[in-house]
């Protein structure tokens, strides 16, 4: 008699998982007898993987962004040379290396020569070309290695690579003879400007505002020396 009801139980349990098991399968087959997701996802939602990979391209898009507004504010858009600041970071990452590999370079500040005058006589849209002009001459006589920046207004730098301080001297009395020769045109009126160069020679022992301060004396030293020798 146990043996039967032992028996009966056990066919009573089974009948009972087989009936889960069916009341499962069910619930997971379609009307059509299709089998269905046992989780369906929600109409609208995304899934993970498409989540990450839209995020890293979200990403990517905002630091490219940020390298526009980097470039954006380290550029002058009238010459689309180097600003100042632009300049003034790359004269630091240079002579960052120049410590690092004893490299030579040298600073040379430039101011063009009667830019006012030729600003109040014919307008800014005249001062606009020379300046024009005078960039297009000094990217003519540098090399692609070397970097120039507008520092403000008709003051300009040029950072020259591998040069003794007799070459950059030579490069810069170049420069000055360069600018000099521009004749411009403005409202059938013939003008013309130049420049005064000052130089300073970076070494390992070379600051930015330092060498920046050197260069700009040194071309406050030759504008009088200029002036001289036109007198």
């Amino acid at each position: 008699m146990k043996k039967k009801a032992r028996a009966g139980a056990s066919k009573a349990a089974k009948g009972r998982k087989t009936g889960a098991r069916g009341r499962k399968a069910a619930l997971l087959r379609a009307p059509n007898g299709t089998r269905r997701s046992a989780a369906p996802r929600k109409a609208g939602t995304a899934s993970p993987k498409s989540v990450v990979r839209r995020l890293r391209q979200e990403l990517a898009a905002a630091r490219a962004e940020i390298e526009l507004l980097k470039a954006a504010a380290e550029t002058d858009f009238l010459l689309d040379i180097l600003n100042r600041r632009g300049f003034e970071r790359e004269l630091s990452r240079s002579i960052a290396f120049i410590k690092r590999y004893s490299a030579r370079a040298a600073l040379l500040v430039l101011d063009v020569d009667r830019l006012k005058p030729i600003n109040d006589a014919f307008g800014h849209a005249a001062g606009d070309t020379v300046l024009r002009t005078v960039v297009q001459t000094l990217s003519a006589q540098v090399r692609a290695s070397d970097v120039i920046g507008r520092l403000g207004g008709d003051e300009f730098a040029v950072l020259l690579w591998n040069l003794s301080e007799t070459d950059a001297r030579a490069k810069a009395a170049g420069l000055e003879q360069a600018i000099d020769g521009l004749r411009f045109s403005f409202d059938g009126s013939t003008v013309r400007t130049g420049a005064s160069v000052g130089v300073a020679i970076l070494d390992r022992h070379s600051e930015t505002r330092t060498a920046l301060e050197q260069a700009d004396s040194a071309m406050y030293v030759r504008k009088t020396q200029r002036r001289h020798e036109a007198a």
